[in-house]
């Protein structure tokens, strides 16, 4: 069983959904579930299907979360420091062919979330910029063909 690196508010936030899931949404698919066995004939029963469909999706989530929480190796980031760059760094890239300035923090794969600025380690981007330190230029192949940055800034918040 791997661990599974992220920060503390990625933690935070699983464990968070997790809850929610126990404790509201679990009571509330049972209350469809009893609702709808009252209904009369369960194989014709759209409401009754529907609401066991949703409380599959619903324990599997859980599962799944609970899984990832079990696994995961919490990393303050706080704690860290430096200017290289490692899992937990917040980048400031630029562009080299359109000048572009971009922010990402490098955080674990349960947490990532590009429109957020967080990418996970496993991206091609954050592999490239594992070990880099400010100045340096980092050519990454991504799906829309090969991009070039330079690391203006390594910060740790």
């Amino acid at each position: 069983m791997d661990k599974i690196p992220m920060t503390a508010a990625g933690y935070a936030v699983l464990e968070s959904e997790l809850k929610q899931r126990q404790s509201v949404e679990r009571p509330r698919i049972i209350e469809q579930i009893t609702e709808a066995r009252t209904h009369g004939d369960l194989s014709e029963n759209a409401e009754y299907h529907a609401a066991k469909e949703q409380q599959s999706l619903n324990e599997g989530r859980i599962a799944e979360l609970e899984d990832k929480l079990a696994r995961a190796e919490v990393i303050d980031v706080a704690k860290l420091s430096g200017d290289t760059v490692k899992f937990g760094a917040t980048v400031t890239l630029i562009d080299e062919d359109t000048e572009k300035k971009a922010v990402w923090q490098i955080v674990g794969e349960p947490e990532a979330d590009a429109k957020a600025g967080r990418i996970s380690i496993t991206s091609p981007l954050a592999r490239a910029l594992i070990g880099k330190k400010k100045g340096a230029s980092v050519e990454v192949v991504t799906p829309g063909g090969a991009k070039a940055y330079e690391v203006t800034k390594v910060e740790w918040r």
